[in-house]
C-alpha cells in the first residue's frame, strides 16, 4: 500500500472538464478523492465520463461525492472534512459576457474564499487554485520575452473582459487570504494554464474545445489574428498533483502552458495536415481585424479580446520543469487528439 492510499484529497467541481481529469490523476496515483458537486444527482453521469478516461468500477471505490455550491457556504465542511489537500478547480464560466461584471467577479472571487476559509477551519495542508493565464498576459503592451509568473493582467485596462477580471481578482484575493492572520498557516500553490485542450470525456465540452469543434464543422469562417497557447488537460492535470505534493510548490505560480505557441490560424493548419479526411470544412484564412473589430461592436464577447489582436503572447513552462519536472505534450498532439476525441462522440460528423 503506498503512502497515499490514506490521504484524502477534495477536488472541487467534479464534473467540470479538467476536474475530471484531477480526480483521473489521483486516483491512479493512489489518493483517495472526494469531489463537490452542485447536485449529487449528477454523479452518475460525471462517473460515466471518468470510466470513459480509463477508469474502473473498483477505482470508484475511492471516489465520494458530496453537494456544495461555489455560491453558498452550506457543504463546504462536510466536503473538505478530514482531507489533507484541495485542488480547486471549480470556477463559474460564463459563455457570454455578463451586463455587468460583477456577476463573473463576485462568486469567481467569493468561491474561492469560501473554499480557502472551510479548508483553513479542515486544517488542510495545501489547497493548489486554478487560476487562468488570463490573471498573467492581458492589458500589456506587445511582448517581446516570453510571460512567466512573476506578470499579473494589468487590470487598468479598461476593455478587458469580465472574465480576465473575474481570474485576477480572485487570484489575488486567494493570496491575500493566505497571508493575513485569518488564512496562516495554509498552504497555497497556483496553476495559470493557457487555452485547456485535450480529450473529452463525454458530450459536454469546454469553451475551448469549441473552438476546435466548429473549425471542423465550418462554423468557423476564418482565424481571429489571436495569439493562442496551448495546453493539454493531461498535462494540466498532471501540474495540479505535482504542484499538491511537492514540498518547492508551497507559496508559487506555474504557468501551464506547451510551447511554442502561436497565432489561432495554426490550429486550423495542424488540423488540415494531420487529419486530412475530416478537416475538409476547416478554414485556414485570417480574418480581416477590422472585421472582427466591427464584431466586437455588436458581440461583447468578441469585444472582450479585440484589443489583444495581432499580439504576440509568448509564456514561458520553464518554471513548472524545472521545479517540478513536468513534461507536457505538445501542441499537435493535442490538438489532434482533442479532435479525435470530437469525432468519437459524435460531436463532429465524419
Amino acid at each position: 500500500m503506498s503512502s497515499s492510499s490514506h490521504t484524502v484529497v477534495l477536488v472541487t467541481g467534479g464534473s467540470g472538464f479538467l476536474a475530471s481529469y484531477c480526480i483521473i490523476a489521483l486516483l491512479n496515483a493512489g489518493f483517495r478523492v472526494r469531489t463537490s458537486i452542485r447536485s449529487l444527482s449528477k454523479s452518475s453521469s460525471v462517473k460515466e465520463a471518468l470510466k470513459n478516461g480509463g477508469l474502473t468500477d473498483t477505482d470508484f471505490d475511492h471516489l465520494s461525492f458530496v453537494e456544495a455550491d461555489l455560491t453558498k457556504d452550506e457543504g463546504w465542511d462536510k466536503a473538505v472534512e478530514g482531507c489533507t489537500y484541495m485542488l480547486h478547480v471549480a470556477s463559474p464560466l460564463l459563455t457570454y459576457e455578463p451586463k455587468h461584471e460583477d456577476e463573473v467577479i463576485i462568486p469567481a472571487r467569493d468561491g474561492t474564499l469560501r473554499v480557502l476559509k472551510a479548508a483553513k477551519r479542515a486544517r488542510v495542508k495545501r489547497v493548489v487554485v486554478t487560476s487562468s493565464f488570463t490573471a498573467i498576459g492581458y492589458g500589456h503592451p506587445q511582448q517581446t520575452k516570453p510571460f512567466t509568473e512573476e506578470s499579473w493582467s494589468n487590470l487598468e485596462k479598461t476593455n478587458l473582459g469580465a472574465y480576465v477580471k473575474s481570474k485576477v481578482i480572485s487570484e489575488r484575493a486567494a493570496w491575500d487570504f493566505v497571508k493575513s492572520d485569518e488564512g496562516a498557516g495554509l498552504e497555497l500553490t497556483v496553476v495559470n494554464p493557457v487555452a485547456i485542450f485535450g480529450p473529452v470525456l463525454n458530450t459536454e465540452i469546454a469553451a475551448s474545445i469549441h473552438i476546435v469543434q466548429r473549425y471542423l464543422t465550418g462554423e468557423m469562417p476564418g482565424s481571429p489574428h489571436l495569439y493562442m497557447s496551448v495546453v493539454d488537460v493531461r498535462d494540466v492535470a498532471a501540474l495540479e498533483v505535482l504542484a499538491m505534493t511537492n514540498p518547492s510548490a508551497n507559496g508559487e505560480r506555474f504557468l501551464a502552458v506547451s510551447p511554442p505557441g502561436g497565432m489561432m490560424q495554426e490550429v486550423a493548419l495542424i488540423l488540415k495536415s494531420r487529419l486530412p479526411e475530416v478537416s475538409q470544412n476547416v478554414s485556414t484564412r485570417v480574418l480581416p481585424n477590422i472585421l472582427v473589430r466591427i464584431v466586437g461592436l455588436f458581440d461583447k464577447q468578441v469585444a472582450g479580446f479585440v484589443s489583444e489582436l495581432g499580439k504576440k503572447k509568448p509564456s514561458s513552462n520553464e518554471k513548472a520543469v524545472k521545479i517540478l519536472g513536468w513534461k507536457p505534450r505538445s501542441r499537435e498532439e493535442t490538438i489532434v487528439a482533442t479532435a479525435e476525441s470530437l469525432l468519437k462522440f459524435g460531436l463532429v460528423k465524419k
